[in-house]
């Protein structure tokens, strides 16, 4: 794992959306085509801003699946990822990407999560762009997560530290209206990404980072497993780099 800690976020959503957008095109340029998997969350506004803000990558030759959605939760919704992902990334690319959401409301979410994993199986993933959660999830596998499931998504309970996190951003006026499920892509199908970006801005985060980054690979940190994939660069700012024992590593 390489982890590079930035000065604040604006340079580490700058050196973040630097490698993955070189990666898109790189991909763009040996197979004419690139596949990706965006984020949301407070972590990710910085690095899409400077992903979108680059003139070098042409979206219309790149497909974007994304992470997770709540279940149940419109897109007019103000905390749907769909809605966010629309908003910050592709309206500001002039909606030039083929762009696969996860619709969270749909009337059967298991066949919502069998859909899409019948849309992503057999691609070649170049780029995941991914955050930490302050439990330590991964999109949202709360722990434990289930680090053996070969489904690309699957349908999962949130739990509370989870809900919580989504209340303290502001996405939730209370705890009660935070949904208690989710559609969440797999933690196997995360590591089929040939890159793994991640974007691990806060204090708040510090902990989780620590566990990831120093603790042992286990369901109960799902983050963890980020050690075991071969090309991963966490991206943290001084804060979330914070309870790290040596400082920047590799």
């Amino acid at each position: 794992m390489d982890i590079r800690i930035a000065a604040d976020t604006a340079e580490l959503g700058r050196e973040a959306a630097r490698l993955g957008g070189d990666a898109i095109v790189a991909a763009i340029a040996a197979r004419g085509t690139a596949t990706i998997i965006v984020a949301t969350g407070a972590s990710q506004f910085d690095m899409l801003a400077a992903l979108t803000a680059r003139g070098d990558i042409d979206w219309s030759r790149v497909t974007a699946f994304h992470l997770d959605e709540y279940v149940g939760l419109p897109e007019t919704h103000g905390a749907s990822f769909r809605r966010y992902l629309k908003e910050r990334f592709v309206e500001p690319v002039g909606g030039r990407i083929t762009f696969v959401p996860v619709v969270g409301d749909a009337a059967d979410p298991g066949a919502e999560a069998e859909r899409l994993g019948g849309l992503i199986a057999g691609r070649e993933v170049d780029v995941c762009f991914a955050g930490i959660g302050e439990n330590c999830h991964l999109a949202f596998n709360d722990p434990p997560a289930d680090f053996t499931t070969e489904a690309p998504y699957i349908v999962v309970d949130l739990d509370e530290a989870c809900r919580r996190q989504q209340l303290g951003e502001g996405w939730f006026p209370t705890l009660e209206d935070v949904p208690r499920r989710a559609i969440s892509m797999s933690i196997r199908q995360i590591m089929k990404a040939k890159l793994l970006v991640v974007s691990v801005p806060d204090a708040r985060k510090a902990d989780a980072v620590r566990h990831a980054v120093e603790g042992p690979v286990s369901p109960d940190y799902p983050a963890s497993i980020l050690q075991q994939h071969p090309a991963c660069t966490l991206f943290l700012d001084t804060a979330s780099a914070a309870g790290l024992k040596n400082g920047e590593k590799d």
